[in-house]
Parts: C-alpha cells; sequence; structure tokens
C-alpha cells in the first residue's frame, strides 16, 4: 500500500504521474535524484554518468518547477582481425521536481562533478512566505 501512495503524491505534477505510470518508478529513462534541505537550501543531486553537461542536460524552472532533461549518445567500437562489433545507447531522459512556495527562479544554480549534477535552490524565510488570509466580503 505504500507504494501506491507514493504515486499519489501531492507533490508530483499530473505530468510527473503519467510519466511515471508509462515507465515505471525506475524507468529507463528516469534520472536517479535526491533531495536534502541543507540549511536554508534546497539540494537536489541528479545522477547523470558519462554526459556532458555543457551540451546534454538542460536545467530549468518553469511556474515552481525544476526540470532535468538529459541526452545520453554512446557508441564504442571494437575491431579484430576476424571480427567487428559495435554497440551504441542513446536515449533521453527528463524528472520534473515541484519546488517549494517562495523559491525564487533567479536564485537556483547548478554545477556537474562526477557524474552528479546539483542543483541548489535557497529557500525563502519563514516570515517572507506568504500566509494565508481572509478576504472580506462586502454586501453590494
Amino acid at each position: 500500500m505504500t507504494d501506491l501512495m507514493k504515486w499519489f503524491d501531492s507533490r508530483r505534477s499530473p505530468m510527473d504521474m503519467i510519466e511515471r505510470l508509462f515507465e515505471g518508478e525506475m524507468g529507463s529513462s528516469a534520472i536517479r535524484v535526491e533531495e536534502v534541505v541543507d540549511g536554508n537550501t534546497l539540494v537536489v543531486r541528479a545522477e547523470l554518468p558519462g554526459i556532458d553537461p555543457e551540451k546534454d542536460v538542460d536545467v530549468t524552472v518553469t511556474d515552481g518547477v525544476l526540470s532535468i532533461r538529459a541526452e545520453r549518445q554512446e557508441k564504442t567500437e571494437h575491431k579484430d582481425k576476424d571480427s567487428y562489433r559495435s554497440e551504441f545507447r542513446y536515449g533521453s531522459f527528463v524528472r520534473r521536481l515541484p519546488l517549494p512556495s517562495g523559491v525564487q527562479q533567479a536564485d537556483v544554480t547548478a554545477s556537474y562533478k562526477d557524474g552528479v549534477l546539483e542543483v541548489r535552490a535557497p529557500l525563502p524565510d519563514q516570515q517572507e512566505v506568504a500566509s494565508a488570509s481572509k478576504i472580506p466580503i462586502s454586501r453590494g
């Protein structure tokens, strides 16, 4: 039952749930991520080994959702006296994660080291987050 509840995590976008349905939890096109809060910063680490971050990775923030897109293209050849072997591996990967309310898009940074993409998003102070307030209704 807990696995089923993960599918309905309220922080996930409907598009993310559809992708997870067709691809599986860790399907071939999933990017594995780790989300942690380090002080007042949300840190997202994505596993992207063997990828050139300058050419093959796009990190965007749109409407409070962090999107990580990557593309991999690898080809190896082995030529021997009487044989030839060629292998290739390619594919596109995407992962979307909702950001906490109040995260400023301009403050989000990304870096890549040793096959791990790290995205850092400073979290707003609790006082800065607008709280809900009741709006009075006037009779017209």
